[in-house]
């Protein structure tokens, strides 16, 4: 059996939903796609610039010779009903952090399997060594829709994973995956903050998820803040309103540990919650905010209370008019003003 074949039939064994191989040449021309995006959006020009690190791979990596590719399937897990439409569901299942998930496990049994295959390998489990989503599509494994999403059978509920390798190898799938429906802009009119502005082209700056993660950092004066919706950390607007998606997730299984923690995660925990305990217990999991930026999740709440107002949302907001924190003070200052007039 050709080692293409044993890796892959091992990947499906460890529980991958897809496996491919391309050489390292052949994923040449992603930079170019970084420059088409930045010259649609030129807003974006300093996001995917950042991304130059995935591009250049046999400068930075002069061993390398081909990428192993892996497609997992999350649309399985049970989500808390008090955390859908307020916690997007990659990082509310992110098996890259989290040891005890079936992601993690197979993830370090593949890269042991391919170490002992002789193989020198280089991976990044969190943010990845090569462009994902376009190493992927040009393994075959799925295809990339108008969302910027990918999609395999299972829609876009996968996560993506890739080692370079020092062997020459070469395994590519193919895919009959209907492309987008031509007159379908459900994903553009769903994105709140129009990031999402034509088919394939977006501004990340602008994107709900950046701005609750990475980005708003200083969301009292950020014009989209009252366009987040019912979003406080991440988003999944375009993908739920893809008709691509209809029916693919399914809520089997349970992830380990969200169940445990959905009850800390509604507004008003978060808002009541010690640094001690995010630093434990929930940084860990959402690793996109360090363990110093407990204070982005209770300013992304505040903006949540405000756009979601109740009355019982009122003590929460008045009691962060008086925060040590600049930033939680300045946001629940402005919304006293826009809705009590104080």
């Amino acid at each position: 059996m050709r080692v293409e074949n044993l890796i892959q039939d091992k990947a499906y064994e460890f529980g991958y939903e897809k496996c491919g191989i391309v050489r390292i040449q052949d994923l040449e021309g992603y930079d170019k796609c970084l420059r088409e995006r930045i010259d649609k959006v030129p807003a974006s020009k300093m996001f995917y610039r950042s991304q130059s690190r995935l591009t250049n791979l046999q400068e930075r990596y002069p061993w390398a010779k081909s990428v192993i590719v892996t497609v997992s399937h999350f649309g399985h897990y049970k989500a808390p009903g008090e955390l859908k439409g307020h916690i997007a569901k990659h990082y509310l299942f992110d098996g890259r952090v989290n040891t005890e998930s079936k992601e993690f496990k197979r993830s370090v049994v593949m890269e042991q399997f391919l170490q002992d295959l002789g193989l020198k390998t280089a991976s990044n489990r969190n943010f990845g060594i090569v462009g994902l989503r376009w190493a992927a599509m040009k393994a075959g494994l799925g295809i990339i829709r108008k969302n910027n999403f990918f999609y395999t059978e299972s829609g876009s509920w996968v996560g993506l994973e890739a080692w370079i390798t020092d062997r020459d190898m070469e395994l590519v799938e193919s895919t009959n995956l209907p492309i987008c429906p031509e007159g379908c802009s459900n994903c553009i009119k769903a994105c709140p903050t129009c990031s999402l502005s034509s088919p394939y082209t977006m501004n990340p700056l602008s994107c709900v998820s950046f701005l609750t993660t990475f980005g708003g950092r200083d969301l009292a004066n950020d014009p989209l803040d009252k366009s987040f919706g019912t979003w406080i950390y991440g988003c999944d607007a375009c993908q739920d309103a893809c008709p691509m998606n209809g029916g693919k997730w399914t809520e089997k299984d349970e992830f380990p540990g969200v169940l445990e923690i959905s009850l800390c995660l509604t507004p008003e925990s978060i808002m009541k919650m010690e640094e001690e305990f995010y630093k434990h217990n929930i940084q860990p999991k959402f690793f996109y905010l360090s363990p110093d930026e407990l204070w982005k999740w209770k300013v992304n709440v505040l903006n949540f209370m405000r756009n979601n107002y109740q009355e019982s949302y009122k003590q929460y907001i008045l009691e962060a008019c008086n925060n040590e924190n600049e930033k939680i003070r300045d946001i629940a200052q402005m919304i006293c003003k826009d809705i009590f007039n104080r």
